[in-house]
């Protein structure tokens, strides 16, 4: 028998098998008692050990006292406000801007409260990877750690990020699925003949109408298949060849900054979300482990909001992640009394959620002028001073979002 032959006859015609490992019948072990095994899904997430799980608690605190350091805004503030928007706009012209007469401002404040949520999940899947070494750390070097006692570095504060790392002792070697092995299976352009017919010729090895040997072919009627370069087989991509597959614990662990922003209420013909893209000035900060809900701040609605985001991400985040932290130690130095300790603080690894709520005192300047005999309004918002007007007397063009 052709020794050829047989090499042929054991390359598997794989070409369609799925490389998802959810419908491989691997019988891999259980890995120190958490069910790691492919079945019938592909990846398991795990919630955070109870005792990461603190309790909300409530904390009355004193009314806050607030720092107003926002400066007055005057004419000459408010018409440079206006210049250096419109220079910023290739539809404005600036005469108007240099013209124009102010009749009246009105100085206005806006408290923004936020809290974020910065929080942990882990999940494990199963991956693999073509065998390249010996050197496989499987159940006999130990047992493998849970998701939750791996300890990882931390990442800058507030930031998302995923990382992934494989789980100590959890690899096995298993035969690569895709090729059943055997690392090449046969070619689906050729089905393993390493040669097709001449597309010129249709393989009649000459020209019909010239009624000569066609060029194409030289006169074969085929030609080697460029998919597989007339080898008849391809090296298998799933295992590159080697054969066999490292299957390994892999541990996904997501940092996500969660938002939750309210601002007071207003009567101003203002967009609102514009208030999310500026700053404003600082007069509580609250960070740590656990917030608590703010109480008896001047505007009721900033309390009702504090109590109402705490509560929704606690119930959001706690069971299925940690909190990493939520700021209390400015409420404490402001309230001058003490804080209940969360249950969480004794942790310092792996990292554990964290949490920040702020309020920021958001000025708004109403601006009435008047420019060649009718009147007009624009507004200066955020200590960067920006404008939001509609019906800025030179606008040349519709082309312009006009914030």
């Amino acid at each position: 028998m052709d020794p050829e032959q047989n090499e042929k006859d054991s390359i598997l015609d794989l070409e369609t098998e799925p490389e998802s490992l959810l419908t491989l019948s691997i019988d891999l072990q259980q890995l120190d008692g958490h069910e790691w095994t492919l079945q019938d899904r592909e990846e398991r997430r795990f919630p955070p050990p109870s005792d990461f799980l603190g309790d909300l608690g409530e904390q009355r605190n004193r009314p806050m006292p607030l720092e107003h350091r926002i400066p007055t805004m005057t004419e000459d503030v408010a018409r440079n406000a206006l210049v250096s928007f419109v220079n910023s706009k290739c539809c404005y012209g600036n005469k108007a801007a240099g013209e124009l007469v102010i009749q009246d401002l009105r100085q206005l404040t806006l408290y923004r409260y936020r809290l974020e949520t910065f929080n942990e999940s882990r999940l494990s899947e199963w991956t693999f990877e073509p065998l390249t070494s010996n050197l496989v750390d499987g159940p006999q070097n130990g047992t493998s750690p849970r998701p939750w006692d791996i300890k990882v570095q931390t990442p800058p504060l507030f930031q998302d990020d995923t990382r992934k790392f494989r789980i100590p002792h959890s690899s096995l070697v298993k035969a690569c699925h895709k090729c059943h092995g055997h690392g090449r299976y046969k070619c689906s352009g050729c089905q393993g003949a390493g040669w097709m017919r001449c597309v010129s010729c249709s393989g009649t090895r000459q020209r019909r109408k010239q009624q000569r040997r066609c060029q194409m072919c030289s006169g074969t009627g085929r030609k080697r298949c460029s998919t597989c370069s007339g080898r008849g087989n391809k090296t298998c991509m799933t295992c590159q060849g080697e054969k066999k597959l490292l299957h390994f614990k892999q541990l996904i662990i997501t940092w996500k900054n969660n938002v939750f922003e309210f601002v007071s209420e207003h009567q101003l013909d203002f967009p609102g979300e514009l208030l999310s893209k500026v700053n404003g000035e600082n007069v509580f900060k609250d960070e740590n482990v656990l917030v608590y809900p703010i109480i008896d701040f001047p505007k009721p609605e900033i309390s009702l909001a504090s109590q109402r985001a705490i509560a929704e991400h606690n119930a959001a985040f706690t069971a299925s992640s940690r909190i990493l932290q939520q700021n209390k130690r400015s409420l404490q130095a402001r309230s001058g009394g003490k804080i209940q300790q969360s249950r969480q603080d004794k942790y310092s690894s792996p990292l554990k959620a964290l949490s920040r709520q702020t309020i920021e005192l958001i000025p708004i300047t109403e601006v009435h002028y008047q420019y060649a005999g009718k009147t007009y309004l624009y507004f200066i918002y955020g200590l960067e001073n920006k404008v939001y007007t509609l019906d800025y007397p030179e606008r040349y063009c519709c082309g312009c979002t006009i914030i």
